[in-house]
């Protein structure tokens, strides 16, 4: 059997992945077609460009942080039903983990799910020169099926077609399309409002834009010939449901926090929780039901005032871990927990404060990249014996007393100390994906059983 997937790469300068992958999305539905995401890495905002296109939650998929048995059984199981999956890659092809493997990068991902890959090339200033980028990255490994490319910031008709003739006679494969410089496509705001915007139905006009384009210039026929790819097979284990567990996690959700892996709410439903949404930006409570509490990422410095003035949520949360709840904070849920947020313009605004001390925001990106976990004596959810993968991304620092860390990690420039653990609570700056080590679903569902069974 055979459906039609494809990994859309770029070459790393200038390239726009998450237009074109955007812009082929709404092309190819206006086609009639079912169409499903996925984002190489641990990236949250492309995916939720994918879903508000497709309708479908996109998933992220990482040869670093998870298992290639892993990879390919979320690929099966978000794709089943689709007529096409476009997964957009991260950074250049072959830009991963490490410069000297391609563990984590888009080539290593179209490797694991046996799929095609459309190559989008920066042609800018370039004639017959382009057919050696292009032919680079076909020889630098013979593992990855590039199938196809795409002409990116082309200055005319004419300059397609140099590139597209010196591509074809050089490379072997044939150029389907192009997108022009001029055509001055720029993606709205990246992150912060991202989801309110989406919500609103704010970008749906520039969706069309782009699918128009991409339908003008892009020959989506041979597009769909070139990149079929077999059918997946689920592997049965990784999201096996298994009994419930009459346990509920309480989620906070909303355009304040909403940076979850699909895959992690999905594995706490297939070890047999259940999940409720909440929302601390209209000044809900935490679930009277609930055995544990879940805050993720997301953008709370955008609300911050709101998020000072919701008195009943932040005390809810405060009776929530007061009480022992299993509680996990991850990045924007971590900076709200503690006691106060200063946004850029210096404004100080109150917060949860079960976390000593408080965050401010800063121009300059304070970390970036993967992260190796291991967990702390006391910590429910990872412990001393027990490594996960996740990654870290933010521009405020934390700044407290002398706090018992919640775990140490590992990145690009050694381990640390990080987060804050006390009782039932771990929280800090590091997004865990669960599929890296699914027994932290089993701890955390085990210490919620605790908690209620004592009660």
């Amino acid at each position: 059997m055979q459906t039609n997937r494809f990994v859309l790469a770029g070459t790393g300068s200038g390239v726009g992945k998450t237009t074109f992958t955007i812009g082929l999305m709404k092309a190819l539905q206006e086609k009639g077609k079912i169409v499903q995401g996925f984002k190489c890495g641990p990236d949250y905002i492309d995916p939720t460009y994918h879903t508000a296109v497709t309708g479908r939650v996109s998933r992220n998929i990482d040869s670093w942080m998870f298992s290639h048995e892993a990879v390919r059984d979320i690929v099966a199981r978000a794709s089943k039903d689709a007529d096409v999956s476009i997964i957009e890659g991260v950074m250049g092809f072959y830009d991963g983990k490490s410069p000297l493997s391609d563990a984590g990068s888009a080539a290593d991902i179209s490797v694991v799910t046996e799929s095609p890959v459309i190559l989008i090339v920066n042609c800018a200033s370039m004639a017959r020169s382009v057919a050696a980028v292009v032919k680079g990255f076909q020889m630098l490994s013979d593992q990855p099926n590039i199938v196809g490319v795409i002409a990116n910031q082309v200055g005319s008709v004419g300059h397609y077609e140099i590139a597209k003739a010196a591509i074809e006679q050089e490379c072997g494969i044939p150029v389907i399309g192009y997108l022009k410089r001029e055509e001055g496509i720029d993606i709205p705001s990246r992150h912060l409002g991202l989801v309110p915007a989406i919500e609103r139905g704010e970008l749906d006009t520039f969706f069309d834009k782009l699918g128009s384009l991409m339908a003008e210039t892009i020959d989506l026929d041979q597009l769909l010939e070139l990149t079929k790819a077999p059918v997946l097979q689920e592997s049965g284990q990784l999201f096996a449901e298994q009994p419930s567990q009459n346990i509920c996690i309480a989620v906070a959700k909303d355009a304040a926090f909403n940076f979850y892996y699909e895959e992690n709410l999905n594995l706490l439903r297939a070890k047999g929780a259940e999940l409720q949404f909440f929302s601390p930006l209209a000044n809900e409570p935490v679930p009277a039901e609930a055995d544990g509490l879940y805050i993720g990422g997301g953008f709370p410095e955008e609300f911050a005032d709101i998020l000072a003035e919701n008195l009943n949520a932040k005390q809810s949360i405060r009776e929530a871990v007061a009480k022992g709840l299993p509680t996990l904070a991850e990045c924007g849920g971590f900076m709200y927990l503690t006691e106060a947020i200063t946004n850029s313009n210096g404004d100080r605004y109150g917060m949860v404060g079960v976390i000593p001390g408080e965050v401010a925001m800063q121009t300059k990106l304070a970390a970036l990249g993967y992260r190796e976990i291991f967990g702390t004596q006391h910590n429910f959810l990872i412990g001393t014996d027990e490594e996960a993968k996740g990654h870290e991304f933010h521009y405020s620092k934390y700044s407290g007393s002398h706090n018992t860390p919640a775990y140490e990690t590992k990145g690009r420039f050694g381990n640390k100390q990080e987060g804050y653990q006390a009782g039932n609570l771990v929280a800090g700056y590091t997004h865990f994906h669960f599929v890296s080590n699914p027994k932290l679903v089993d701890n955390w569902l085990t210490a919620c059983k605790k908690v209620k069974n004592h009660d």
